[in-house]
């Protein structure tokens, strides 16, 4: 919910904070005063469009912020943190994770018992509107495009005010809150239609792949035609894993075969061989230095240490001799004619590498694939006649599942239907009527197979119209305000808005659209801007927007009424003299009535 929004400088208000808390709360004042800068501000908050002419003549730019408190899981949460939003963990009593203190509204809005033992987050959402028309949006203290605004609002707020702001006002959302409706009044209806739609998602998957074996059958072809002689091409060379690195050694090897055989033979001359240029061979150094050693070493046992690791040089040097004898053997076998076997078999290779892959290896993880991609290709026959029965007998069921949805969606809307227009009734509208008009779509989609249309008929005789059509700004917010008090048990809409609902209204009238706000808002949070002292009554919190004036210029200025103030103000509502003993008994007896008749 939103616990508090701060204004500045926007039409009238040149600054002002209205602390919000859960239930109902009213926002009155004399006309011209400012009321509906509030309804103002909480649209620039949803992203609406901003407008220059709002900004308060002198001033620079005009700005609208709000401290929203959600739960943990929230789906809006998880939008904003993905728009780098910086948000504060608290539970219930307002205690900050970490040891900080988390958001915490005034006039009651640190939670109910309800809420006792959850966890929740504080979020603030803000715009500026600079007097140039550019606009600014911060979600959670960061920069935002005004349109993650907008995505939030969708999940927050919704707004229902004079113009044409009615949040069920497509297709998709009148059905979506039917089908929510219809869940609660037939529980068997949400599972039905989870079965359904995982049913068309595997029929459409079936359908798609169907249409493109038909429709691609002759690229499907050459492209088998292309895998075989391509494997064909592989499985004649025989590629192995790693071999092209093999030959790579071995061609240098070989074409350096001379070099190697003389540097071979010498080193295995310097090691064994007496006459290697000017001197003795390594191996009889070393045994004479050994034999010089064993010689003195009983004096010291430091050179019998070394006399012993000269052995081991020595044995390791005659090893290193055998080598490179074996070595300069096994060469006389490389000749010319392996040189050419092995550059013969490169080029094969690198054929296999320049079509198919960057390596051998690559090779052969390319046919590893293609041979599984032909036998797909191969099996087209086969696959098609499986998918034309999986695709007729999913056509079957959906048909059987959609034929349920349509009968459970009647009969939820009619007792939607039924139950609105007893809401309108009482709401002075007592020939008005909704009709919810089901018809058949002219294809099956992920919801079924019916379009639904929200109509309302004025009075009898009439034809209904959709929403939006055909009724004045206070008729359509009665008419929303019904719908949202039989929706709010099963909308997760958390805030509700109603700009003057109860334009061109009085008497009963008006006390019954001050109860049903109060029934609204056992559900969820409503704000709303009203003129009249019978819809005031029903408030948890009263707001009042007093306009002042001086110095040429003209402000108002927002305060939060205690309970003589809220007498004070119904008393100027209903009479207009908020001093007047008679009026203020009159207010205290309407507040009376409201608080037992909740």
């Amino acid at each position: 919910m939103i616990e508090e929004i701060r204004i500045r400088d926007l039409g009238v208000i040149a600054e002002a904070t209205l602390p919000l808390g859960p239930g109902l709360s009213v926002v009155s004042g004399e006309t011209g005063a400012g009321k509906t800068m509030v309804v103002t501000a909480v649209g620039l908050l949803l992203g609406a469009r901003s407008d220059a002419g709002a900004v308060r003549t002198g001033a620079k730019s005009a700005s609208a912020e709000a401290s929203v408190r959600l739960p943990l899981g929230h789906r809006a949460l998880a939008r904003a943190l993905e728009a780098g939003a910086d948000i504060d963990e608290f539970d219930a009593g307002g205690t900050g994770s970490g040891g900080e203190s988390g958001t915490s509204g005034q006039g009651g809005s640190g939670g109910s018992d309800s809420d006792a033992g959850k966890a929740f987050a504080g979020l603030v959402l803000a715009r500026t509107v600079g007097a140039d028309g550019r606009s600014r949006a911060h979600v959670g203290g960061r920069l935002a495009p005004v349109g993650v605004l907008t995505e939030l609002g969708e999940q927050l707020v919704a707004v229902h005010g004079q113009s044409d702001q009615i949040r069920l006002k497509s297709n998709a959302a009148q059905r979506d809150a039917l089908d929510r409706f219809a869940g609660d009044f037939q529980k068997t209806f949400a599972a039905g239609l989870e079965q359904y739609r995982t049913l068309f998602r595997r029929w459409q998957h079936a359908q798609t792949e169907l249409e493109e074996l038909r429709h691609n059958g002759r690229e499907r072809l050459r492209e088998a035609e292309a895998l075989r002689l391509a494997l064909a091409e592989i499985d004649e060379v025989d590629p192995q894993a790693g071999e092209d690195d093999v030959l790579k050694a071995e061609s240098i090897k070989l074409a350096n075969l001379e070099e190697l055989r003389l540097a071979s033979q010498q080193a295995r001359e310097a090691l064994i061989t007496d006459d290697f240029g000017a001197g003795a061979d390594a191996t009889t150094l070393v045994d004479t230095a050994k034999r010089l050693l064993e010689g003195v070493a009983d004096h010291d046992e430091e050179l019998g240490s070394a006399a012993a690791r000269l052995t081991e040089a020595g044995i390791i040097l005659a090893d290193i001799a055998r080598d490179l004898a074996g070595y300069s053997t096994s060469l006389d076998s490389d000749g010319p004619g392996r040189l050419a076997e092995v550059e013969d078999r490169r080029g094969a290779l690198a054929v296999l590498v320049r079509k198919y892959a960057p390596s051998v290896d690559g090779v052969l993880t390319w046919a590893e694939e293609s041979r599984v991609r032909l036998d797909e290709l191969q099996d087209d026959s086969g696959r098609i006649e499986a998918l034309e029965t999986e695709v007729a007998a999913a056509a079957v069921e959906l048909a059987a599942l959609s034929a349920r949805l349509t009968a459970s969606r009647t009969k939820a809307a009619a007792e939607l239907s039924r139950r609105v227009s007893a809401e309108l009734t009482a709401l002075a509208m007592p020939d008005a009527k909704l009709v919810i008009d089901i018809s058949a779509a002219s294809a099956p989609g992920i919801n079924g197979a019916d379009e639904i249309v929200f109509l309302l008929q004025p009075h009898t005789g009439a034809a209904p119209r959709p929403l939006g059509k055909g009724a004045s700004g206070g008729e359509l917010s009665r008419v929303m305000l019904a719908i949202e008090v039989v929706l709010a048990a099963v909308d997760p809409v958390p805030t509700f808005v109603f700009d003057e609902v109860d334009a061109g209204v009085g008497g009963k009238a008006a006390v019954e659209i001050g109860r049903r706000l109060a029934m609204l808002a056992k559900h969820v949070q409503v704000l709303v801007v009203t003129h009249l002292p019978q819809v005031a009554a029903f408030a948890d919190q009263h707001i009042r927007v007093i306009k002042t004036s001086g110095g040429g210029f003209t402000s108002s200025d927002v305060t939060l009424l205690d309970d003589a103030g809220r007498v004070r103000e119904l008393a100027r509502m209903l009479a207009g003299q908020e001093d007047s003993a008679t009026a203020q008994a009159h207010a205290r007896e309407l507040l009376d009535e409201a608080r037992s008749g909740r």
